[in-house]
């Protein structure tokens, strides 16, 4: 899942190099903290926070395969 939404946070942003990703596993939950240059977390959000609303209902897709809810967080 963690490749995915790098994948996914890579190809949005001008500075793909600075994407980071961190994931922390709980036993029914996981979250992941995307971090990125302060000037891609505009695009990152979309508007009206479209774009990471799409990333979250990917991310909650897969993580209902196992079972699990995910959680997105973007840090600046």
């Amino acid at each position: 899942m963690k490749a995915i939404l790098e994948s996914i946070a890579k190809s949005l942003v001008d500075a793909p190099n600075e994407v980071k990703i961190t994931e922390v596993d709980g036993e029914k939950t996981i979250i992941f903290e995307l971090r990125c240059n302060a000037k891609d977390v505009g695009k990152i959000i979309g508007k009206s926070g479209k774009t990471v609303g799409a990333m979250r209902t990917i991310m909650n897709s897969m993580a209902a395969k196992q079972g699990r809810k995910a959680m997105l967080e973007v840090v600046d």
